[in-house]
């Protein structure tokens, strides 16, 4: 097989790629004593994307009993996040690709496993036939390009929010996976918690009355350097040229790299692309707008960090305007979370608590309805 480009550019969006692999075979080994699926029967799963939000999905499918990893892949083969070198928890294809075959061989019979496929480019992933289903926990840069290049081998895929960087880039996922009747989702885990879900039943239900405005709050962005800000060569361990991939090529700096990189628009979104799909993906829920949007949109007192770090909001607001003249703003001082205010009554949800205007509504016995 000959050696996979390194750099990926925007143009392979419109072109189908794959090089060809051997396949993966699912040890029969691997096997949770009367627990486990049969080794044929489990959905196979590659990873692409191991640094923390990678190791949070790997931990929740080591316990799923009708799935199995088979291959991973990440640019970095180990790193300690934002953390001092040999601090916290390591992250990387070593210490993931320990941790995923540390945990089979504990669930097997024999007592031991090897087996996982490692590798730096998401292609050489993404061409292998055994697999399934491709998980995309990259930086939101290259979101569309490793779930496209995924779709286009026939996987089905779960890619952590957002879907995309890029508007465009939404739109050509979105035909992809109409175009093959894939199976995708993207992460959004508050849509399963049941305050949440109460929070919206009671609003879609009509016991606020008429909608008249929605509070979404979400964090500041990054008012200042997040790391060392020192421009330096990057560490020989982690291939910075493909990391940054489809983006501008900024000077390597641990500012702008593990966990701070999305406060450059290069690379993400900043604080507000991070949040926006949780607490605003909530707020349209309970207003019935999930394939609907507001009619206006406007962005109000927008402030940008002192720094040329980043180049992201600090703080922010931005003003919906909805069909029947509802209003909805979504800013950093708001309170962390999404209120709706109706003509009868308000409802309050955030991570871990809900609050509303009648306290009857939270009650246990209380029916919110369907």
């Amino acid at each position: 097989m000959k050696a996979l480009a390194k750099r990926v550019h925007r143009r392979e969006f419109l072109r189908a790629a794959g090089a060809v692999a051997a396949p993966i075979v699912v040890p029969g080994t691997a096997t949770w004593a009367g627990k486990r699926t049969a080794p044929n029967e489990r959905i196979t799963i590659g990873i692409v994307g191991l640094g923390s939000r990678g190791f949070n999905l790997i931990d929740d499918l080591l316990h799923q009993p009708d799935a199995q990893i088979v291959a991973i892949c990440d640019v970095d083969a180990l790193h300690y996040r934002d953390r001092p070198w040999g601090q916290g928890t390591a992250f990387g294809r070593e210490p993931a690709k320990k941790r995923i075959e540390q945990r089979y061989a504990e669930s097997s019979r024999g007592g031991r496993f090897r087996g996982i496929d490692v590798c730096c480019d998401y292609r050489e992933l993404c061409a292998r036939d055994r697999i399934d289903a491709v998980v995309v926990a990259t930086p939101d840069h290259w979101h569309a390009l490793v779930a496209l290049e995924a779709l286009r081998a026939s996987k089905d895929v779960y890619c952590e929010k957002p879907l995309a960087h890029r508007f465009r880039e939404g739109q050509l996922i979105c035909r992809e996976v109409a175009r093959r009747g894939a199976v995708f989702q993207v992460g959004s885990q508050q849509r399963s918690d049941g305050r949440f879900r109460r929070a919206v039943e009671l609003v879609r239900n009509g016991h606020l009355g008429q909608v008249r405005r929605i509070e979404v709050g979400l964090p500041p962005g990054y008012e200042k350097p997040m790391g060392d800000p020192t421009v330096r060569k990057p560490p020989a361990h982690l291939d910075y040229d493909f990391w940054c991939g489809p983006a501008p090529k900024l000077p390597y700096m641990r500012a702008r790299h593990h966990r701070w990189w999305r406060g450059h628009l290069a690379f993400g979104g900043g604080v507000l692309m991070d949040w926006i799909g949780h607490h605003n993906d909530i707020a349209h829920w309970g207003i019935g707008m999930e394939r609907g949007g507001p009619g206006t949109v406007e962005a109000i007192a927008w402030t940008y960090p002192a720094t040329d770090v980043y180049n992201t909001p600090h703080h922010y607001e931005i003003r919906c305007e909805y069909p029947g003249g509802l209003v909805s703003s979504i800013s950093d001082r708001h309170r962390l979370g999404t209120k709706w205010i109706g003509e009868a009554g308000w409802v309050f949800v955030t991570r871990g608590r809900i609050e509303a205007s009648d306290p009857r509504w939270l009650e246990r016995k209380f029916d919110p309805g369907p």
